[in-house]
C-alpha cells in the first residue's frame, strides 16, 4: 500500500470536508490545504489555517505569522494510521511557512480526545469552554455562534428566537481538549511546562477507580485480618 501526501485543490479540500468530516462543511480564511492519496486513489484532506482568533500566538508570544491550527482532518476509510499522515502533513508545512508552533483542538462533543495527537506527542494543555454556550439549536440543527454573528445578529438566545426561530435553544458545550506541536527546539522548551496527563474516557477512569477501590478494600482487609 503507498501512501501519498501533496497540496490539493479547494475543491478536492471541499469535497473531502463536506463529505468525510463531521461538520460537513469547509473551513474558511487562509487556508494551507494538503491532500493523501493511498495507492493513487484520493481519501481526504489535512487543513492548517490561521485560526478563528487573532490573539492565537499571545500565550507564546508569537505573532500571527508565527502560529497556525490544524483545522480539519476529513478523511474517508483508511489504512494509514492518521498520527503518521499528520506527521508528514506537518514536514510539508514546515517546508513551506516560517510556523513555531500548531495548535490543534479535540472536540469532546463529538466524543473526540485525541488519540491522534497523543500518538504523535503533541503537548496536551487542558479542556476549555467545558459548561459555555458554543452554539445554539436551530429548528433541530446545531448553528455555531460565528453563524449567528455572520447573519449580522446578536449572539443571544432572545435574538436568535425572534428572528430565526421561537423554539431555538442554547447548546451548552462540554469543551474541547488543547494540543500544541512545537516547530522547533526552542518552542519546545518553552511550552513543555504546560504538558498535562493526556485525558482519558470516563469509561477507563471509572474502570481504574473501581480497581483503586478494589485494591484498597483488599489492603485493608489483609491489614485486618488476625495473625
Amino acid at each position: 500500500m503507498s501512501l501519498r501526501l501533496d497540496w490539493c485543490s479547494h475543491e478536492a479540500a471541499k469535497w473531502a470536508c463536506e463529505n468525510w468530516h463531521y461538520s460537513k462543511s469547509m473551513p474558511i480564511g487562509k487556508l494551507v490545504k494538503i491532500g493523501v492519496w493511498e495507492d493513487n486513489k484520493y481519501i481526504g484532506v489535512i487543513i492548517f489555517g490561521r485560526g478563528a482568533t487573532p490573539n492565537i500566538g499571545k500565550p507564546y508570544n508569537l505573532k500571527q505569522t508565527e502560529i497556525c491550527e490544524l483545522v480539519i482532518i476529513a478523511l474517508k476509510t483508511h489504512q494509514t494510521p492518521v498520527s503518521k499522515m499528520v506527521a508528514i502533513a506537518i514536514k510539508i508545512l514546515k517546508s513551506t511557512q516560517n510556523n513555531k508552533l500548531i495548535v490543534s483542538y479535540s472536540d469532546q462533543d463529538q466524543n473526540h480526545l485525541g488519540g491522534i495527537y497523543k500518538a504523535g506527542n503533541w503537548i496536551y494543555t487542558g479542556l476549555l469552554n467545558q459548561g459555555t454556550r458554543g452554539a445554539f439549536i436551530i429548528n433541530g440543527k446545531k448553528v455555531h455562534n460565528k453563524t449567528i454573528h455572520s447573519m449580522g445578529l446578536k449572539q443571544s438566545l432572545k435574538t436568535v428566537k425572534s428572528k430565526l426561530d421561537p423554539n431555538a435553544t442554547e447548546f451548552i458545550t462540554s469543551g474541547k481538549h488543547k494540543y500544541l506541536m512545537p516547530l522547533d527546539s526552542e518552542m519546545r522548551k518553552q511550552i513543555e511546562p504546560l504538558r498535562k496527563p493526556y485525558p482519558k474516557r470516563a469509561s477507563v477512569v471509572q474502570a481504574e477507580q473501581q480497581t483503586f477501590q478494589s485494591d484498597n478494600g483488599s489492603i485493608k482487609s489483609d491489614l485486618d485480618a488476625p495473625k
